[in-house]
């Protein structure tokens, strides 16, 4: 972790964007209307988020949606950490934060979260600038995927209601799983 408490404090709300928009497979929107106050932190245990809105709540009445702590790479330990550091009581989860580390009042941009997630990958040594803030929400469609989750259980996770939507983000792989390159079938 870097001395300069500015880019501590950064780091720290990145990893809680990140975590979170990742885990609970957020859209870059629903990341950044979460509020403070109309969230639930149980420590150690998971987290309840309200979204106030969303695309596809038409009738416009929110929904809650909860987050378990995770052994690793966990959204609720992240968010705790934030919080904590940031000494954020109420408003925005995720705001802006400049050079001085002083924290914008506002929500961070929908926008934002993509130059994030980049700069995250360009860290870690990945060329960002193929993804968008959408990569979380794919990203978490593919993974649980590849972890057997059934179409069912990830349309109820996400809030999908149309399965061809869902599909959407779901990369296609091979329907046996990993092959060796050497044993791969041969293509006629």
């Amino acid at each position: 972790m870097s001395p300069n408490p500015t880019e501590r404090l950064r780091a720290c709300r990145d990893r809680a964007l990140l975590l979170l928009g990742f885990w609970r497979a957020f859209r870059s929107d629903d990341l950044c209307r979460l509020r403070i106050e109309t969230n639930q932190l149980v420590v150690g245990e998971g987290l309840s988020l309200f979204l106030s809105s969303s695309k596809s709540d038409r009738e416009h009445q929110g929904r809650t949606v909860s987050v378990p702590a995770l052994k690793r790479l966990c959204p609720v330990q992240a968010y705790e950490q934030w919080l904590t550091l940031s000494q954020l009581q109420a408003g925005p989860v995720f705001c802006s934060i400049d050079r001085w580390g002083h924290l914008a009042p506002a929500a961070l941009h929908p926008y934002s979260v993509a130059r994030v997630l980049r700069r995250a990958l360009t860290r870690g040594g990945v060329a960002g600038e193929r993804y968008s803030g959408h990569s979380l929400r794919r990203g978490f469609a593919t993974w649980a995927t590849r972890n057997q989750w059934s179409p069912k259980a990830l349309m109820e996770y996400v809030g999908w209601r149309d399965v061809h939507s869902a599909l959407r983000y779901v990369e296609a792989d091979a329907p046996f799983g990993d092959w060796r390159r050497d044993s791969a079938p041969e293509s006629k």
